[in-house]
């Protein structure tokens, strides 16, 4: 007995998947490009602003030319938000200290316990 295979299906199946992932990739290339063009038009936004507004988010002018001096197919929004994020983190808050007249700010709080006693 002889089985028969059907060429056509299979082969039909094939092409389409190719044609599908053929159109899949071209898809989702546009939408890069177009989330490219998107974020760099957001990134002029930035570069429009002084330096005083940048402080604010969290980034410099110099993070803003930073970013515009990746390659194209880089996202310059994703500098500025690692930038933005770094700062943040480093950020140290410091304490301002008076160095004139009393030093309250490093003695003790007052406690409601007894000193100790020498034995």
């Amino acid at each position: 007995m002889t089985t028969a295979y059907p060429v056509l299906p299979l082969a039909a199946g094939t092409l389409a998947r190719a044609l599908g992932n053929a159109l899949n990739l071209a898809v989702v290339s546009v939408k890069a490009v177009a989330r490219a063009i998107r974020h760099r038009r957001d990134a002029q936004v930035l570069a429009g602003l002084d330096h005083r507004m940048l402080a604010d988010i969290g980034i410099t002018q110099a993070d803003v030319n930073d970013a515009f001096s990746a390659p194209l197919w880089e996202d310059p929004t994703a500098l500025l938000s690692e930038r933005a994020i770094e700062r943040r983190i480093n950020r140290t808050r410091t304490r301002v200290v008076s160095w004139e007249g009393d030093n309250t700010a490093f003695k003790r709080p007052p406690t409601n316990r007894p000193a100790r006693q020498a034995i």
